[in-house]
């Protein structure tokens, strides 16, 4: 997978939680991590984009663990909607449990790569 396939992954990941949340339950909890999962999702094409232009190889890296924090925090997010049953699209939280499952070993590889690299 190229950069800008990754991207456009990241970008869609970032919009599916977007279509998710919206049918959040419409109470104090739903509401809260709707804002949060949407701040943590939304950043990861961001900030993957700004190490596309990195200046070093150190400050690729370094945005590359900001995507994979983000990354991280949107897991966490997406099991307390399940587990707080605040989302009835059950089969559609696992798909993106999956998804990003999998966006999460590539960037952990990709910063292990960089890392050697160096």
């Amino acid at each position: 997978m190229n950069s800008k396939e990754l991207e456009a992954r990241l970008i869609n990941f970032a919009v599916d939680i977007i279509d998710l949340v919206n049918s959040n339950k419409d109470n104090f909890a739903g509401k809260h991590l709707s804002g949060q999962i949407i701040r943590s999702s939304t950043s990861v094409p961001i900030n993957y984009g700004e190490a596309q232009s990195a200046e070093s190889k150190k400050d690729f890296i370094h945005k590359m663990q900001l995507s994979l924090k983000e990354l991280r925090e949107t897991y966490v997010n997406l099991r307390i909607i399940e587990k707080a049953k605040l989302n009835i699209k059950t089969d559609r939280i696992e798909n993106l449990i999956s998804e990003n499952n999998e966006l999460i070993s590539i960037f952990v590889k990709s910063v292990e790569t960089s890392k050697k690299r160096m």
